[in-house]
C-alpha cells in the first residue's frame, strides 16, 4: 500500500504560517544538505497532494520555472501527478492535475489503495490539519525553521490530541531541522 508523506515547513514554535498567512520567516536559502534529505524523501514518490488555495501559487510557480531552483528539482515538479483537494473546484485548471472533492479520508484511503508509488502532501493549512486530524499521513516530515512568531496557522489544529514517534532529526548547515514523525501506534 502506498504511504502518505507530509513535508512542511514550519517555525520553532509550530505555525506553518503567520496569523493572515504570511512565510516571510521561512528559511529560503537551503544548504545542498536540504536538497539530498529531500530527494532521498520524495525517491519513491510519484503523486502530489495539494489543497486548492495552495495549488493556485504552487503549481504556477512551478511551471514559471524559478531561476533559483535547479532544472531536475523543476521538472520533477511539474511531472509529477497531482491531485488537488478541493471543496469548490470540478475540474482542473492546471495540466497535470486533477480535482478531488469527496470525503478527504475516502480520498486519500482510496489513492493509497491504487497502485504506485508514494504520495506526499505538501499542504496548505486546512489540507495539512485535515489530514492529521483524520490520521491519514504516514510520514510527518518537518522542516523546523529556526525562528518563532508566536501565532499563526498552526501545523496541528487546536484541541487536537496527535501522539508521533520519532524517526529521526536531521539538523542541515542553513539551521533548517527535519523532524521525521509516524503515528504512533497504540
Amino acid at each position: 500500500m502506498r504511504k502518505l508523506l507530509l513535508q512542511v515547513q514550519t517555525t520553532v514554535d509550530g505555525y506553518m504560517g503567520g496569523p493572515a498567512g504570511e512565510m516571510d520567516w521561512m528559511s529560503f536559502n537551503w544548504s545542498p544538505d536540504v536538497g539530498n534529505y529531500i530527494t532521498a524523501m520524495t525517491a519513491d514518490v510519484d503523486t502530489i497532494v495539494l489543497g486548492r488555495k495552495l495549488a493556485e501559487g504552487f503549481i504556477p510557480v512551478w511551471e514559471s520555472r524559478p531561476e533559483h531552483e535547479d532544472d531536475k528539482t523543476i521538472d520533477w515538479m511539474i511531472n509529477t501527478p497531482k491531485v488537488v483537494i478541493s471543496k469548490s473546484l470540478t475540474e482542473s485548471p492546471w495540466a497535470n492535475a486533477t480535482v478531488a472533492n469527496g470525503d478527504i479520508a475516502e480520498t486519500i484511503k482510496n489513492l493509497k489503495a491504487e497502485p504506485g508509488g508514494d504520495l506526499i502532501a505538501y499542504g496548505g493549512s486546512t489540507l495539512v490539519t485535515s489530514l492529521i486530524a483524520a490520521n491519514l499521513i504516514d510520514e510527518l516530515h518537518l522542516f523546523v525553521n529556526p525562528v518563532a512568531i508566536g501565532a499563526g496557522i498552526p501545523v496541528f489544529a487546536a484541541g487536537a490530541y496527535t501522539p508521533l514517534r520519532q524517526v529521526a532529526a536531521t539538523p542541515f548547515e542553513c539551521g533548517i531541522t527535519a523532524l521525521h514523525f509516524a503515528p504512533k501506534e497504540s
